[in-house]
Parts: C-alpha cells; structure tokens; sequence
C-alpha cells in the first residue's frame, strides 16, 4: 500500500468514525509521511501535505505550515486543501496562519492556490482585514473572473459571520 492509498483508506475512516482503526493507521504511516513532506520530490510532498488532511492528523499542523511555503504549486495547493479540511471545525487552524493565507490569496503566482487559499480563509474567524482584503479582490478587473467571484462569495459569507456593530 502506498502514502497515497493509506491516505484514501483514512479519509474513508474518519468519515466513518472510526476513530481506533485511523489511529492505528496513523501510527504505521506517521515516519513515512514525515520522510515525504521532507523529499526532494515535489510530487511525494504534494501527495504527503495532502495525506495530512485525509488523516485528519492535527499534529501534523506544523508540517501544513511548511507546505503552504513550498516551492511547488503542487504541493501549497495540496497543503491547503489539508488546512481546508482541518480548519472545517477549527477556526483556529485558519487563524493560525491567517497572514500566510491573506499573502498566498493576494500574490501566489498560481491562481489555484490563490483560490484555495481564499477557499481556507471561509473556515476562519470573520476578521475585518480578511473581509476587506478579499472583497478589494472581488473588485480587482485585473484579477481573473474565478478568483474575483470566490473572493467575493468568501467575503460575504464571512460578512454574514461576523457579530454586528452598534
């Protein structure tokens, strides 16, 4: 079995509940995973910051981190659908890494992961510099119409999220 197969096996646990069984998945796959994150190979790296996601392995947020850094598209795209997922009931895993989010969404050279990372900053606390930032994004005619409408769309739902002022 490869990273990549354990990795679907433990999506398809966590999505069960099956709590014991991911943990002993994690636990045979934690040194490989570790060994892939750090390979010189982008494409192990992608599919190891992805694989952190699909494990649901909190521990892991660190080595995310150092994904949404990486040199690869392939791999920051991968560490953020992993922050994605994670961040889905822990506001706390956006807030975290709020400014490398606002960066990646404002000047990654990948319009991918500028979505995704716009994408990760829903599942955040509704901050006002997130909100102001995306919605100059939605209103950028430079930017392409995609990254303009999920901009947009994030910056309203987090609108709606946020407490009211008196």
């Amino acid at each position: 079995m490869t990273l990549q197969e354990a990795a679907a096996a433990a999506d398809a646990l966590a999505t069960d509940g099956s709590e014991r069984e991911l943990a002993d998945l994690r636990a045979e796959w934690g040194d490989e995973l570790e060994a892939a994150a750090r390979s010189s190979d982008f494409r192990l790296r992608a599919v190891a910051f992805r694989a952190i996601g699909q494990f649901r392995w909190r521990q892991k947020e660190e080595l995310l981190r150092r994904g949404l850094d990486d040199e690869s598209p392939a791999a920051r795209g991968s560490a953020l659908l992993s922050l994605e997922l994670l961040s889905r009931d822990h506001p706390s895993t956006v807030n975290g890494v709020r400014a490398l989010l606002h960066n990646l969404a404002a000047v990654d050279g990948n319009a991918a992961v500028r979505r995704l990372a716009i994408v990760c900053l829903r599942n955040g606390s509704p901050q006002r510099e997130t909100i102001v930032l995306l919605e100059g994004m939605g209103e950028d005619d430079d930017a392409p119409a995609e990254l303009r409408k999920t901009a947009a769309s994030v910056a309203q739902q987090l609108k709606r999220r946020a407490p009211k002022q008196r």
